[in-house]
């Protein structure tokens, strides 16, 4: 055995990382998760990924789900958490608030597997250090009944500007908007194309003359609004109930309205989209690290990767659970737009300090603005 501590040392791997899950776990695991990412088998027999890691490892899963990235932040602050599943807003955030552990990538069985893109992803590297490991990707789509309009709306000018339907009504009041500040991203990427003058490069770095214009879009989108979403089960309510025409969403919203019948479809509009890559991020003082560490390993798994990405309506983070047969059977992958990552400007939380302009205007700003916007003021 000191002869192994001795080659492991050497190699800069802990005994851990080495055992992998063959070590034994504290029995408990506490994890921040977003709505559909632990799944028991409650909702459907054909997606429970959490029972049969709980009978292979011995550790109790306990589940607090949130229904955004602050509230996400908010908790790892006050701890007690092993792991969250942190959007790209909320990473850089607890990286900067030193509430998580950077990942030794050898302890991450299948490390290779993910995708170069997410793996390098600014929203986890930092100081030559990895914060977490990628666990699911997808677009922030356009969601629109059908019966209003008949053909896709092909421009996030659904969302931003005033409109007549197919019913002959104007779209006031029948619009919803994303309730956390990066739906200020999306209001810059719809200026960066209509409005290319402006000079927005980036969504996430915007000047304040910039940052200015993108929130007179939103001030006068106000009036339209008739919810700021952020629960997506809501917003399946909304839309089933009427008067709803058109939201900024996820798959999963989508994907839920089709098996209940709705006439609701999503699309990605032409001038691309902002999206959000989830990782595992590990709490710096988690009281169960390994069942933690055996948990971000079994997530990597084919098997798991598919199906959370069906049932939540996602891209897994290794390519080669693409071709692995998912839970209903459906085509995953293609159903979710996994070739259009090049098309989607991830979520990521903004900097004063930017690489695209002298000066750009931080997440503390973004979040004082839009919850002004969101209160009406």
């Amino acid at each position: 055995m000191r002869r192994i501590r001795q080659m492991l040392g050497w190699l800069g791997i802990g005994l851990l990382g080495a055992l992998g899950s063959a070590q034994a776990g504290e029995g408990v695991l506490k994890i921040i998760a977003w709505p559909g990412y632990m799944e028991r088998g409650q909702n459907d027999a054909r997606y429970d990924w959490v029972t049969p890691f709980e009978q292979e490892t011995g550790c109790k899963v306990s589940v607090r789900t949130a229904l955004n990235s602050d509230e996400m932040v908010n908790l790892m602050m006050q701890g007690g958490h092993d792991l969250v599943t942190a959007s790209g807003d909320a990473s850089l955030r607890l990286v900067f608030a030193n509430k998580v552990a950077a990942i030794n990538p050898i302890r991450i069985i299948g490390w290779e597997s993910i995708d170069a893109r997410l793996r390098q992803g600014p929203w986890l590297n930092v100081a030559d250090k990895v914060y977490g490991v990628p666990f699911l990707w997808g677009p922030n789509v356009l969601l629109y009944d059908t019966r209003l309009y008949p053909q896709p709306p092909n421009s996030w000018a659904a969302l931003f500007e005033a409109q007549t339907l197919a019913d002959g009504q104007s779209n006031q009041g029948r619009v919803q908007m994303y309730h956390g500040p990066m739906a200020i991203a999306e209001a810059a990427l719809y200026l960066m194309k209509q409005r290319p003058a402006l000079g927005i490069v980036d969504p996430y770095e915007l000047s304040p003359e910039q940052y200015a214009d993108v929130l007179q879009l939103l001030r006068r989108q106000r009036e339209r609004v008739q919810r700021y979403w952020s629960d997506p089960e809501q917003q399946v309510k909304d839309f089933r109930q009427g008067g709803l025409a058109v939201s900024s969403g996820w798959s999963y919203t989508a994907n839920a309205l089709r098996s209940q019948g709705a006439p609701v479809r999503a699309v990605l509009p032409r001038e691309g989209a902002t999206g959000w890559a989830d990782s595992l991020m590990l709490h710096r003082q988690a009281a169960h690290p390994v069942c933690a560490y055996q948990w971000m390993n079994y997530a990597l798994r084919p098997a798991v990767q598919i199906a959370v990405a069906e049932w939540f309506g996602a891209n897994p983070a290794t390519p080669a659970a693409c071709r692995h047969p998912a839970p209903a059977g459906s085509p995953v992958c293609r159903n979710n737009d996994y070739g259009r990552f090049a098309e989607l400007h991830f979520w990521r939380t903004p900097q004063a300090n930017c690489r695209s302009q002298p000066r750009c205007m931080p997440y503390s700003s973004w979040a004082r603005d839009y919850a002004q916007i969101v209160s009406g003021r």
